[in-house]
């Protein structure tokens, strides 16, 4: 019996010691100070008011006031930023408190890495963690879990409301975007964010989901463009789920044949005869119909198939091409879409030229379409020589939405680049904008002295078609000549284009 009521008393003086010194004991701090005061006038409300935190800060359990850890390494792996997580969570949970995680991408680090090394990636990698570091408190904890992603425990808090959260956020951004030194140069990045607060989360929610909800708020704003803020909301949990379901559907679809290329011709606007067809991938879903690439790139991406899906086209490509020959529609060539991913193939060359003897295809039929970034990024290594080798097979090289990116005039000449892409933003509104039109004019007439041909882009109607033939460039394309089509109804398209150019010059010879 008396054993029974000696472990009673020690259980109840536990609980008492646990709640005096439990966070919700500030809560009474106003009173207590003014019953102080009443008691023992200003002195002792003073020592009520500086004693009672101090005491608590000195002797409490939570870990949102001591050290929640020794010393952590610089860089971790994924199990270890989820075990972190975990400890964070149940100190908060233990202490009545709240926590939160912010995952941080360095927006540039690669483009970084490609042009300078990875010496100089790694130095800023170092740098921004220590700039993380110094905006967070002692008991925050801030470490690297990737190339350019970086990950912030706060340790358990009274008040991690969303304003609070969001300002912190901000602070750390501000604080990493400012430029940074290194021996090749000063460098300036751009840093996306996304956060949850623990009390976001419903129920008994582990590390593993408070990292889980910062994910998906970090995948929502790096695809809110550069240096975007977001906070998890319930509604993220639904997308995500929606976004995995894309990924194995679009997977499937690829495996199936439902991804195909359609083909949008290009006109020469001396003789508005077809000069090409690019070849743009769509998805014939069978149940939701034709859906858009901008659904589904990014899932491929995500999913590590860009090089199968560069496959299928060039496949589906070539072979329209071959149908077109048989059928006698003349289509001079095809252009494709070469992304960053598959340009970094070391096998790139081999497998377009093992391709083109299948068909039996000279290689100066297949235009290669390469963004401008892409040049303006990677002046060395196996992208630039892919497109120095494909141009040596004989491939054309287009250099794809021209004047968004930052290629020189010395990469033009040296990745053999054989026409201009321009992009839409400078065909728009050209016959009604006359500080478009010098723009556009500018652009031309630098190509003209290049000796390189030149496509509009995005041409949607005939007063833009008319001008742009006006000002010399090259080809046009666009929604105003002909929407995407499969090979078939192309070659359909291709039959009535032909007898309406024929038509148009019998009528001109009649006139005159």
């Amino acid at each position: 019996m008396k054993s029974r009521l000696t472990a009673g008393l020690i259980r109840h003086r536990a609980s008492m010691s646990k709640w005096i010194h439990g966070p919700h004991m500030l809560a009474f701090l106003p009173a207590l100070s003014l019953a102080g005061f009443w008691l023992g006038g200003e002195m002792a409300l003073i020592a009520v008011a500086l004693g009672l935190p101090a005491a608590y800060a000195l002797f409490s359990d939570g870990a949102g006031v001591r050290d929640p850890g020794g010393p952590l390494p610089d860089l971790v792996d994924t199990a270890a930023a989820q075990d972190l997580a975990e400890q964070v969570m149940t100190q908060a949970h233990d202490a009545n408190l709240a926590t939160a995680c912010f995952l941080v991408e360095a927006e540039g680090l690669d483009s970084v890495a490609r042009r300078a090394g990875d010496d100089s990636a790694q130095v800023l990698r170092d740098v921004m963690l220590a700039r993380l570091r110094a905006v967070i408190r002692r008991n925050d904890r801030a470490v690297r879990v990737g190339d350019a992603r970086f990950m912030v425990l706060l340790g358990p808090s009274l008040r991690l409301d969303l304003e609070a959260l969001l300002t912190l956020a901000n602070r750390m951004q501000r604080g990493l975007e400012e430029p940074a030194q290194t021996e090749t140069g000063t460098h300036y990045l751009s840093a996306a964010i996304g956060f949850c607060g623990s009390t976001r989360l419903r129920g008994q929610s582990g590390g593993a989901r408070l990292l889980e909800a910062a994910q998906a708020a970090l995948s929502e704003a790096l695809a809110n463009g550069p240096s975007a803020i977001r906070a998890w909301s319930e509604s993220m949990r639904a997308e995500r789920k929606a976004r995995k379901t894309l990924l194995s559907e679009v997977e499937r679809a690829l495996a199936k044949g439902q991804i195909q290329p359609w083909f949008q011709p290009q006109l020469c606007t001396s003789t508005g005869q077809i000069s090409g067809v690019e070849a743009l991938a769509r998805w014939l879903h069978p149940e939701r119909g034709i859906v858009p690439p901008a659904e589904f790139l990014d899932a491929l991406e995500d999913a590590g198939q860009m090089d199968r899906l560069s496959e299928v086209v060039l496949q589906y490509s070539l072979t329209a091409l071959r149908g077109w020959d048989e059928a006698g529609v003349e289509i001079p060539r095809v252009s494709a879409n070469f992304s960053d991913v598959e340009l970094r193939s070391p096998q790139l060359i081999e497998r377009i030229k093992w391709e083109l003897d299948r068909f039996a295809m000279p290689a100066s039929r297949l235009g290669v379409e390469v963004l401008e970034t892409v040049i303006a990024e990677s002046p060395e290594g196996v992208v630039a020589r892919n497109i120095v080798g494909l141009s040596q097979l004989g491939c054309q090289i287009d250099l794809d939405d021209f004047g968004t990116g930052h290629a020189s005039i010395t990469a033009l000449r040296r990745f053999t680049v054989n026409r201009l892409k321009i992009d839409r933003s400078f065909v728009t509104r050209v016959d009604r904008d006359e500080e478009q039109r010098r723009m556009l004019a500018a652009v031309l007439g630098l190509a003209d002295r290049l000796g390189l041909e030149t496509v509009a882009e995005g041409v949607e109607s005939v007063a833009e078609h008319a001008l742009l033939s006006q000002l010399g460039c090259d080809h046009v394309q666009g929604f105003g000549i002909a929407r995407p089509m499969p090979a078939d109804r192309l070659a359909d398209w291709a039959r009535a284009h032909a007898e309406r150019i024929a038509a148009a010059q019998n009528i001109g010879r009649g006139t005159g």
